[in-house]
């Protein structure tokens, strides 16, 4: 399974970057090409077989995403995101699943974040309202389906407690005309993301258009192996595949870029030079270094979801070496920009696109410094529970 979808993924590596100028100009990824990538069903990789999906393991996505990287992050992004917003999939209704599945290849959307609130109605018993604002709504253009975090609230507006006395925390189900997608994409990278702001304002959703977390929890593919493998490890990891996607192609493209480049005052070409020499040997172990953390760390985390949920240490592990990954690639790819010298500052550069790409990338929650703090903390044996991890 794995090669067959890297295949396929490697296969739009060139038109995506012929296209690339595109995609950052419409600020949102071409219709066309989502559709044809949820054909190829990158949109629902790891949703399991009887939710619609393809029920491939969290490896594979990382795969397919780095793999689209080297073509265009924005794409990857999008992929990344619409694969990640099936998780909830099991938590919800019948009804709802049927009208999602309506369309086999349906392309989602969604942001995890409970930046909204569900409160009961109190003048339509089995409804709620809904109101709030996500950010980084990636994918939101393409979607059929867009999803946000909600809080569940009484008719009061007081928080409706889970089964350990906490906020009860929900997904919300949206069809893109019930909500309004804000034209606020206006970003130094990942252009072609489409990464909108969206929100709800006083909007009236039946029950069954709202998940919990509890439910997914209760659910009886709760025991499937995608479901006991660390969530926020799986959510964050197609981040740091992009990152490495970009770090390749950077080092990659440096070469190509070097073999014909003659700097001003040399008599030689970029390729014959000692320094460049040592900067590409210097990018391409760290490269390798980090990836073969970040895939053993994957597959640890695999193997333990086979028999139950993971340890504490392998979630450290598995965040930890996805903030490594992009570390290490925004590291790379500020490298090869700057070896390389002007030739990169052009926006037709591969290496320009990849420079903006990865430091927008690198500020995403689930990739920011807090994550190593946490980490730093478990370590340190100062949090032995650590559930944001």
């Amino acid at each position: 399974m794995t090669s067959d979808f890297s295949q396929i993924a490697s296969s739009y590596v060139e038109e995506l970057r012929a296209r690339g100028t595109e995609i950052d100009a419409q600020r949102a990824l071409p219709q066309d090409i989502a559709d044809r990538l949820a054909q190829e069903g990158f949109y629902r990789l790891c949703t399991p077989n009887e939710l619609g999906g393809m029920g491939a393991e969290p490896r594979v996505l990382a795969e397919v995403c780095e793999i689209l990287a080297t073509g265009n992050a924005s794409t990857a992004w999008c992929v990344f995101i619409g694969a990640t917003s099936q998780y909830m999939f099991p938590a919800v209704t019948p009804q709802l699943l049927k009208e999602l599945l309506e369309q086999p290849n349906v392309i989602t959307s969604g942001v995890f974040a409970y930046s909204g609130t569900a409160t009961r109605s109190s003048d339509n018993p089995g409804h709620w309202i809904i109101d709030g604002r996500w950010d980084w709504g990636s994918g939101c253009h393409n979607a059929a389906w867009i999803s946000g975090g909600v809080i569940l609230c009484d008719e009061t507006g007081g928080p409706i407690l889970d089964t350990k006395d906490r906020p009860t925390e929900a997904r919300a189900f949206f069809r893109p005309d019930e909500i309004e997608i804000l034209d606020n994409w206006h970003t130094v990278g990942l252009r072609g993301s489409g990464s909108s702001s969206y929100t709800a304002h006083a909007l009236e959703l039946p029950d069954y258009r709202v998940a919990t977390v509890e439910a997914l929890r209760s659910s009886p593919f709760a025991k499937m192996p995608i479901y006991r493998f660390p969530r926020f490890g799986y959510l964050a990891l197609p981040i740091g595949a992009i990152a490495l996607g970009m770090a390749r192609d950077a080092i990659d493209e440096a070469l190509d870029v070097a073999k014909s480049k003659t700097p001003t005052g040399s008599g030689r070409t970029l390729s014959s030079r000692p320094a460049f020499h040592r900067d590409v040997a210097l990018a391409d172990s760290a490269l390798r270094a980090a990836r073969a953390s970040f895939y053993a760390d994957i597959a640890t985390a695999w193997e333990e979801a086979q028999n139950g949920v993971g340890s504490l240490e392998t979630r450290r592990l598995l965040r930890t070496s996805t903030v490594h990954a992009v570390t290490t690639a925004i590291s790379i790819v500020d490298s090869m920009y700057t070896t390389v010298g002007g030739s990169s500052v052009y926006e037709d550069s591969a290496l320009q696109r990849h420079f903006r790409d990865v430091h927008v990338a690198s500020q995403h929650m689930m990739v920011a410094e807090p994550v190593m703090e946490l980490a730093g903390r478990v370590i340190s044996g100062t949090d032995d529970d650590a559930p944001g991890l």
